[in-house]
């Protein structure tokens, strides 16, 4: 899949005459390295790790041109911004904890398919994401501890 990126990125820089430098494509290597959403920061902490500094401009101006040739998705969430590697998706679900802000993708043909399904008036469809919010399995887990253990301080207390 990264080589099909890099060409796809190659191409349209080629196509515009515009620079095909190093920082465009070690930001594009990077942000196909997470195996799900990252904010700009964790963006940028990997590249320093790997020994890239990149300036904040250059990283906003890469991610911007990646979102308008749709090999990166951008989610504005409550918890701030995240963006995630995907090329040319045309359907995207996901599940987003309200207490921790962990988000996971959704792989659901159902669900796709009842959208792709639904017939919209005077409209034609690309694309479509849907968000779906809870919470997680390790935040149940913490909220049913605590509300555990304030129940036994209950009872002792009485």
């Amino acid at each position: 899949m990264k080589k099909e990126v890099k060409d796809i990125l190659s191409k349209y820089l080629e196509q515009n005459k515009m620079r095909k430098t190093v920082e465009r494509f070690a930001v594009l290597d990077a942000a196909y390295s997470f195996d799900t959403c990252f904010t700009m920061e964790e963006l940028k902490t990997l590249l320093e790790y790997r020994s890239f500094p990149i300036s904040r401009a250059t990283l906003y101006n890469s991610l911007k041109l990646f979102k308008r040739l749709k090999l990166i998705i951008c989610h504005k969430l409550q918890q701030g911004t995240k963006y995630e590697a995907a090329l040319s998706i045309n359907s995207n679900c996901h599940q987003i904890c309200t207490l921790c802000g962990k988000v996971s993708k959704i792989d659901s043909k159902e669900i796709s398919s009842i959208v792709w399904n639904t017939r919209l008036k005077r409209f034609h469809m690309d694309s479509f994401s849907l968000y779906v919010y809870g919470m997680c399995s390790n935040c149940v887990a913490k909220q049913t501890r605590k509300r555990n253990r304030n129940n036994k301080r209950r009872v002792q207390t009485n």
